[in-house]
Parts: structure tokens; C-alpha cells; sequence
């Protein structure tokens, strides 16, 4: 698939814009804070309806303005589909086709992006809540059911701690707890099975392309951290037993500490070169070369599931990544994945991939093709 055009209405620092891209490499080029990345924030907002750089959706819309607007038409192999985004102060309306979409969850996956920017190197060396929040995304776009399963068992993690606050419950209460988790367990059982699921295949991807950067010297695994007893091969009935009956036992502990102890949302990932802990030993570089193949993976990882491979955004990321790490990144991309840049400038870069692309001039909130 690929982006054949933009159009952004009151987005950042964008009044209007209209842009019309190439299928192989776009790349933005201009000095800091003059609008380069929120074009490829737009891109990225358009496929998963919200942001990687702020969880406040009013930061998206111009300032002293009521609405953002975000178009663009995306070509796959079965056509051309148009999707918009509309972005107000009491939240969004998403059209695929022209046609409003009842659930922005079930518009996810329109449009498959992947996203490397400087912050990504956090999924490694950040907090779990960053790699749990890397695996929502992330699987939210190969698979729908997720995304719901996984509002569901936000909104049940909500209920059940709002009852455990009480710490004291009566026998409503105490039914409604009961309601509550046994419901809870089910969401929780279906987002476990589907977040092994998908670290088998992201491992499946990195392991190789992680050796591939590292010449043969380092080989990269992946583990998700979970409840000790459970096992990749375990159905969502296994899983939701042993939760039923971990939770009986944690059950006065909850109550004292007034929240849900276990469950997907207290999991995290781990990443182990030579069998040494990158986030706790790894080099600088060692850290940058896992967060890279996890990348790269992505894109074959989505390919292999919805058929196509996606769109890859590098923002800012080029300047971040040494000539070996730059060179495999492009080599990988070149002609087989369409691919949006952005820089301060393409000096350092000598690779055919960026000397070939389409360029695009931004300055001031104004983006201008440069002609070859």
C-alpha cells in the first residue's frame, strides 16, 4: 500500500495543506520547529486516530480554530480508498470510503503505518508502560478484536478498581466485584493469548534482521513478561483458569491496596542480546540496534498479516543512526515499502535511496516540492 495523497485542515501549525507524494521515498527536509514532523504526525494520526507525541487531541488542532481535519487517499492492492479524520474539542468522526465509521477501532487498519522516531529508542530503555503501549499500537492494526477486547478490559480494570478503593465491601459491592472480574478475566485472557501471538512472530522477524546489522556477532530475543505459569501454547480457557485463580488468592491484598495487581496491564517485554539484558547492560548502541529490528520486523510482521506491506515513517531518525545502521534501515525499504523522512538535511546521507527521492522543502509552515 502506499499514500498517494495528503490534505490537512487546521492540523498544528497548518492552516491548509495539499500534497501529493511518491510511492517510493518522500523525504522532508527543513530546520527544527517549522512543521516537518507534524506532516508525518498527520500520516501516522490519520491510521491510528491518535498521536505518538501527545495523548491530548486538542494539541492537534490550530490554534484558536474548532476543528482539525486530516484526508488523504491510500492505494491498495485491491484500490484506492479515501479516508478522513475530523478532530473537535469533544472528539473525532472517521470516514473510510466516505462512509462514517461507528467505532474508531474498527476504522484502525485502513491504513498500516510504522513509525521510527528518536522517542522509539525508549521502547527498549523506557518504562514498561512504553512497550505496553508499543504492543497495543502495534497489534491494534493487524487486529480489530484486539483493539476491542482491549477497551473492554480497560473500562472493566476501571469498575474493579473502583470498587477495590471502597476496601471495605458490601454484599453489592461484593457481587458486583464478582461480575466485574469474572468479566475482567475473560477480556484479560483474549489480550494475553493475542500478545504471545504476535511476540513469536515479531521474534520470528528481529532475530534475523537484529544478527543482519550486527554481522553475525549478536542475536536478539525477545520475552513477554507475564504471570510465571502461563505458557505461549495456552488457550484463553487455560489462561483465565489460572487467573480465576490467582486473583482468589490476591484477593484481601486488593482490597488493601485498593487496585487490580495482576493482568495485561502490569506485563512488559524484555530484550536479551546474547542472552545479556540490553535495558539494564546494553550499549548505546546495542539499545539502537534492538529498537531497529524491532522496526524492521514490523513491517514484515504486517506484511505477512494483512497481505501488503505498510507505509514507514522515519522521523528524524536518519541523524540518530550510525552508516552501517542507516544503510541496512534503507537497503531493507528500498522499493518495497513506501517511506516519508524527514531531516535536517541530506548531507550525511549518501545513500541512492534519498538521493533518488521525492523532496519536499518545509519552512515556516509551508511545504514546497523541490524540483530535480
Amino acid at each position: 500500500m502506499y499514500m498517494k495523497s495528503l490534505q490537512l485542515e487546521n492540523y498544528r501549525n497548518y492552516k491548509t495543506l495539499d500534497l501529493q507524494f511518491s510511492p517510493q521515498v518522500n523525504v522532508f527536509i527543513g530546520e527544527n520547529a517549522q512543521g516537518k514532523t507534524n506532516v508525518m504526525e498527520s500520516i501516522y494520526v490519520l491510521a491510528m486516530t491518535k498521536s505518538h507525541r501527545t495523548s491530548n487531541d486538542r494539541d492537534l488542532i490550530r490554534w484558536e480554530t474548532e476543528y482539525g481535519k486530516i484526508k488523504g487517499e491510500v492505494i491498495k492492492k485491491y484500490g484506492a480508498i479515501p479516508l478522513q479524520l475530523e478532530i473537535t474539542k469533544k472528539g473525532k468522526k472517521a470516514r473510510a470510503n466516505h462512509l462514517e465509521q461507528r467505532k474508531l477501532s474498527s476504522y484502525i487498519g485502513q491504513l498500516n503505518v510504522v513509525m521510527f522516531a528518536p522517542e522509539d529508542l525508549n521502547i527498549v530503555k523506557g518504562s514498561p508502560q512504553v512497550r505496553r503501549r508499543f504492543l497495543d499500537m502495534e497489534i491494534g492494526q493487524i487486529s480489530p478484536t484486539y483493539l476491542h477486547d482491549l477497551v473492554i478490559y480497560q473500562k472493566l480494570l476501571k469498575q474493579r478498581n473502583a470498587i477495590l478503593k471502597k476496601r471495605h465491601l458490601t454484599t453489592e459491592n461484593e457481587v458486583m466485584l464478582n461480575v466485574y472480574t469474572d468479566q475482567f478475566i475473560q477480556a484479560a485472557s483474549k489480550i494475553i493469548v493475542r500478545r504471545f501471538y504476535f511476540m513469536e512472530l515479531l521474534q520470528k522477524w528481529a532475530r534475523p534482521i537484529h544478527e543482519g546489522i550486527s554481522q553475525g556477532k549478536e542475536q536478539l530475543t525477545i520475552e513477554y513478561r507475564t504471570l510465571k505459569q502461563f505458557e505461549r501454547t495456552m488457550s484463553e480457557q487455560e489462561i483465565a483458569s489460572i487467573y480465576q485463580s490467582e486473583i482468589e488468592q490476591l484477593k484481601q491484598k486488593e482490597l488493601e491496596r485498593g487496585l487490580t495487581l495482576i493482568g495485561p496491564h502490569r506485563d512488559d517485554l524484555r530484550f536479551y542480546v546474547n542472552d545479556y539484558d540490553v535495558q539494564t547492560f546494553g550499549s548505546q548502541g546495542q539499545q539502537r540496534t534492538t529498537a531497529l529490528s524491532l522496526k524492521l520486523a514490523e513491517i514484515e510482521l504486517v506484511k505477512q498479516e494483512v497481505g501488503e506491506p505498510p507505509i514507514l515513517l522515519l522521523d528524524d531518525v536518519l541523524s540518530e543512526l550510525d552508516d552501517d545502521r542507516q544503510t541496512h534501515l534503507l537497503n531493507i525499504t528500498q522499493g518495497q515499502v513506501q517511506t516519508f523522512v524527514t531531516t535536517t538535511n541530506v548531507d550525511g546521507i549518501s545513500h541512492d535511496t534519498i538521493r533518488n527521492a521525492t523532496m519536499f522543502e518545509v519552512k515556516e509552515g509551508t511545504v514546497t516540492q523541490l524540483k530535480d
